[in-house]
């Protein structure tokens, strides 16, 4: 188990959940997909589809909530992003055996991109300037970062930051930090607010024949020279 409030899910589980809810793919092959995530897991369905269950344990609104929102989300990276982006299908219901809302996604085809394959081609290096200008075109609709830990106000990191500096007395210059840390809030914003993906790491890209074939998921950040 990764995390304590995490929620049993398996394939047999999934694969009853799925013909039961979707009928559409009762005769089609359901299997698991081994991926380095951490909040949820993924079942493959046939060749174009998958099944999405989140992990970790949270109320049933409020996790519908979630994956209607993150469904508006792909679809607005799908509207900007060159590359293609999943796109939600359908959510499913919460069953005996699984207590929370899920979610049905198109399979797009490719390879997990990995820190080290791709470091010379710059085909995919070109790619990822691509995908990230493109990103920043869109309309931020108004909208400020609204994540931990990956860019936005830095005030917004105050209380996390406290922590760390009383972690790290008697490790770490703590008394510099603090100055460090005052002085980086009182930066002017390095830009206007644009649209930005929110975890660009290997893991969240697949590639085809060394080019980037599909990103995943945005967020919206004030701070564009942070991410």
């Amino acid at each position: 188990m990764m995390h304590d409030d995490q929620v049993d899910i398996d394939i047999d589980i999934a694969r009853q959940m799925i013909r039961d809810q979707f009928p559409q793919y009762r005769h089609e092959d359901i299997t698991s997909v081994r991926s380095s995530g951490t909040v949820n897991v993924i079942f493959r369905i046939g060749s174009k589809s998958t099944a999405r269950f989140p992990l970790r344990a949270m109320n049933p609104t409020e996790c519908a909530n979630m994956l209607r929102s993150e469904a508006a989300a792909m679809v607005e990276i799908g509207e900007h992003c060159l590359f293609p982006t999943p796109q939600t299908i359908g959510l499913g219901e919460p069953g005996p055996h699984y207590p929370m809302p899920w979610a049905l996604q198109t399979w797009i085809e490719g390879e997990v991109a990995t820190p080290h394959g791709l470091s010379g081609s710059t085909t995919f290096a070109l790619d990822l300037v691509h995908l990230v200008a493109s990103l920043r075109q869109a309309d931020t609709r108004g909208r400020r970062f609204d994540g931990q830990g990956r860019g936005g106000h830095l005030s917004d990191h105050d209380d996390w930051m406290s922590v760390c500096f009383e972690n790290s007395e008697g490790l770490l210059d703590v008394a510099r930090l603090r100055d460090l840390w005052t002085r980086f809030r009182a930066l002017p914003s390095a830009g206007p607010v644009v649209m930005t993906h929110r975890d660009l790491i290997p893991a969240n890209l697949l590639v085809r024949a060394g080019v980037l074939s599909e990103c995943l998921m945005a967020a919206v950040s004030d701070q564009p020279t942070r991410r």
